[in-house]
Order: structure tokens, then sequence, then C-alpha cells
């Protein structure tokens, strides 16, 4: 018997209910599937089913990867890696579809890696990924509200975000303390051009460090209290970071890596 290990945040998905559900979020009929986390391989059966064209897993655990060869033999390439640690870009050479049960204790920083690193040619075609609810609804919160940060406007800057539902813990095995949610990722055709999405982390970093505090001293910390782009943007510095609309980060990080060229 395969026990989850604490240490790599595993839950097994084992509702037949819910695994049908995230495998109907899609069509991957004679697509190249990529799945993060398959653990035990019970959503990886239900996906083998609908006949995708090639199917790759990542499964960081030594033991849960050979028996996930041992399962599925040909039906399926094995990656016995840690996924911070792979460039998907460098992985396919056509685009694939993401489906990830992601580590809790790892799942912002899987989402940040790959959207921070987004080329314009994106290397997937959605991603469908289960995150703690409390984690999915700061991804897709909107300005104005206390969920609002640094998560929600990287997260939403090159892709459209639909949540799909809340899977209660008795979902998984065994059963987390917390809800999580299904969220289904795919790429905008239009979006802000950011030449260096670190600054976009970096301006977000510094606007939300104390995000009870008004916008004044981190506004001039990063552009020296620039008149011309309070201006242009119609930025009140009274205001908070919660307040500011993503468009407005967006454009601030421009504005910022012009006054740096």
């Amino acid at each position: 018997m395969i026990k989850a290990k604490k240490s790599l945040g595993q839950n097994f998905l084992i509702d037949k209910d819910i695994l049908k559900k995230i495998t109907n979020t899609v069509n991957i009929k004679n697509k190249i599937i990529l799945e993060i986390g398959p653990g035990t391989g019970n959503l990886t059966s239900y996906l083998l089913e609908k006949s995708p064209k090639q199917f790759f897993v990542i499964e960081k655990d030594n033991q849960l990867a050979i028996n996930l060869r041992d399962k599925f033999h040909d039906q399926l390439t094995v990656i016995n890696e840690d996924v911070l640690k792979i460039d998907e870009t460098n992985l396919f050479k056509n685009k694939v579809i993401v489906f990830g049960n992601l580590p809790y204790n790892i799942s912002t920083e899987i989402l940040s890696k790959w959207i921070i690193n987004l080329k314009d040619n994106f290397w997937f075609e959605c991603l469908l990924l289960m995150f703690q609810k409390e984690v999915a609804d700061r991804i897709i919160a909107k300005f104005n509200t206390s969920n609002y940060g640094r998560l929600s406007i990287i997260s939403n800057w090159k892709l459209n975000i639909e949540k799909i539902c809340d899977i209660k813990p008795e979902a998984f095995k065994p059963k987390p303390k917390i809800d999580s949610s299904l969220l289904l990722f795919y790429p905008k055709k239009n979006y802000v051009k950011i030449s260096d999405p670190n600054n976009l982390e970096k301006i977000t970093r510094i606007f939300f460090n104390q995000r009870r505090k008004m916008l004044k001293k981190p506004f001039n910390q990063l552009f020296n209290g620039n008149q011309k782009i309070l201006d242009k943007l119609k930025i009140d510095l009274n205001l908070r970071p919660q307040n500011l609309t993503l468009d407005t980060y967006y454009q601030l990080a421009c504005e910022y890596e012009d006054l740096r060229s």
C-alpha cells in the first residue's frame, strides 16, 4: 500500500465523480498531455481513456515513478524529476494540455515559475490545476477585495482564468484539512507587453510589502515621485495597493522599464 508523504505535500485524489469532472473539462483526444504529480495514477487512468496523442507525467517521488511505469508501461512517459527544476519550454515541440493536482506546499511557486518564464509563444494550450481554495481565491481575486494581491496580478497578466469547482477534503486520501479549488488557465490573445516579467514581480512585491499602507512610499521608492506617471495612469497616492486595477500594475511595470532603459 502506498502512503502519502507529507514532506511532498501528497494528497491523492480518489473521488470518481471529481476525477470524471476533471477529465471532461477539456477535450484531450489526440492532444499531448502533461500531468504534474500523478501520484498513484488515479486521474491518469481516466485521462488515458480519452485517447490522447502522447502522455507525459512528472513525478518527483522515486517509488511512485516506478509504480507508474509498472502500471502504465508504454502508455506514457514518466519523468522522475522535480517540476521546479524542469524547463517545460524545451521539453515539448508542440503545445500541451497540463493537468495538475499540485502539491499544496509549492503550488504558487510552480504557477509563478511558469508565468514569469512564459514567452509570447505559449508552450501550453491550457492548464487545469488544483490549489488550496484560499490560494485559488487569491489567484482569481478582483481589485478592491481583500484577497487581491501579487498572485492575482501576476496570474492574470497573460492568462484568462476560470474557476471550475470547489472540492471537499473527502475527495482525497489522506484528507487535507482545507477545501480545494480547480482552476482552468488559458492564454490571452492580448496582454500588456512587459519586456522583463521580473519587473512586474518586483513592483508587486514592493507595493504589497505593506498592503495596508498608502501608495506614496512604494511609489516614491520605485519612481521617485514622478508626477508624469501619476497623471498618465491617474493614480491617487492616498489609495492602497489593493485599490489599483490589474492593468494599472502592468502599465506601471512598463513605465518602470522605460525609466530604466
